[in-house]
């Protein structure tokens, strides 16, 4: 791209600036070629037409000295441009940096592991070689257990004694476990023949029953009808030794007292 002044810019324009001043020189150019005037109009006419020059060479030169806007903001974009790049250049600085700092340490890191790998290197090779009578004595250990793990009637027989031991260990040990023992809480209503019957006597009698399994527990009178009471008493057995119809046919048979014989509650426990 050609850089041109202000004034060579305005000499490659097509344009006429003042276009009236050099209309009013054609036009007293024409009027003196036309009449044919004397030296004194001619002279006005060439006056007119430097003047006309004149003009023009003002205007070219005032465009020239004027500060141009576009120049202006021009210059103001480039100094911000310049400050971006400067402000990227620090930046672009700082990674550079950066980078060499990291290369350097992993450059450092490789050096030292290279020097240490020979070290390594020297003492596994230093370290002592079995002997060859130790390596056959070796071999021949392993032979002689891969012999016994697979043909030994011993090692079955010893097996066989450790899981008898172990079953009857076991089996000792169940038969000294106590075995739960199966009880059941019973209350039993006991009725008289009447309102004359010794409620005290007929409780004592009915406790006088005894058994291996039978426990009597409380017992309270419960008011029926007419002033008549019974005797409700509760007691606990164990199903394998006593039997309740047992109990109750045995209260039953203190004929002179009871009545009847009646099961209130029977809870397993």
């Amino acid at each position: 791209m050609v850089n041109y002044t202000a004034t060579e810019a305005l000499s490659h324009e097509s344009v006429w600036y003042e276009k009236f001043r050099y209309e009013d020189a054609e036009r007293h150019l024409q009027e003196y070629l036309a009449k044919g005037s004397s030296g004194a109009s001619s002279c006005s006419v060439v006056a007119e037409i430097m003047k006309a020059r004149d003009q023009i060479k003002n205007s070219l030169a005032a465009v020239e000295d004027l500060p141009s806007s576009g120049s202006a903001v021009l210059s103001s974009n480039l100094t911000s441009r310049l400050q971006q790049l400067e402000e990227e250049n620090k930046d672009l600085k700082k990674v550079t940096d950066d980078l060499r700092s990291l290369v350097l340490s992993l450059e450092s890191r490789v050096k030292n592991l290279e020097s240490s790998k020979p070290a390594s290197q020297a003492q596994v090779s230093t370290a002592p070689k079995p002997v060859a009578s130790e390596v056959k004595a070796t071999a021949a250990d392993d032979d002689d257990d891969d012999v016994d793990l697979f043909g030994s009637d011993d090692e079955d027989e010893e097996a066989e004694r450790i899981k008898q031991e172990r079953v009857a260990a076991y089996a000792a040990k169940k038969s000294k476990k106590p075995a739960l023992i199966a009880k059941s809480n019973i209350i039993l209503d006991v009725k008289p023949w009447d309102d004359e019957t010794d409620m005290a006597e007929m409780e004592r009698r009915v406790r006088e029953i005894k058994s291996d399994g039978l426990l009597w527990g409380t017992s309270k009178l419960v008011p029926l009808a007419y002033g008549i009471k019974k005797l409700q008493i509760s007691t606990v057995v164990e199903d394998d030794k006593v039997s309740v119809d047992w109990l109750i046919e045995t209260i039953q048979e203190i004929e002179d007292l009871v009545q009847s014989v009646d099961i209130a509650a029977f809870n397993k426990i």
